[in-house]
């Protein structure tokens, strides 16, 4: 869309056609609050594995870490 408009246009519309599965993936958890802290004891290594492979991905160690969480917790449900 090039204008405001056209924007406005467009949610004057019935949009439920739009809204499916395949449109949309469900959020993940990275978008809830992190108030909650976790101590985890790891070997050397396993934590330099970790942040090297973060930072080959340009994201912080610690969300590496719940990514892989996540994705755990979605394969065992």
């Amino acid at each position: 869309m090039k204008t405001d408009k056209a924007a406005k246009d467009l949610l004057k519309q019935d949009l439920s056609d739009f809204i499916t599965r395949e449109n949309f993936k469900p959020a993940s958890f990275e978008f809830a609050p992190k108030d909650k802290s976790v101590t985890l004891r790891m070997s050397t290594e396993l934590l330099g594995a970790i942040q090297s492979t973060a930072k080959k991905r340009k994201i912080n160690y610690q969300k590496l870490i719940r990514e892989a969480i996540e994705h755990f917790l979605k394969k065992a449900a």
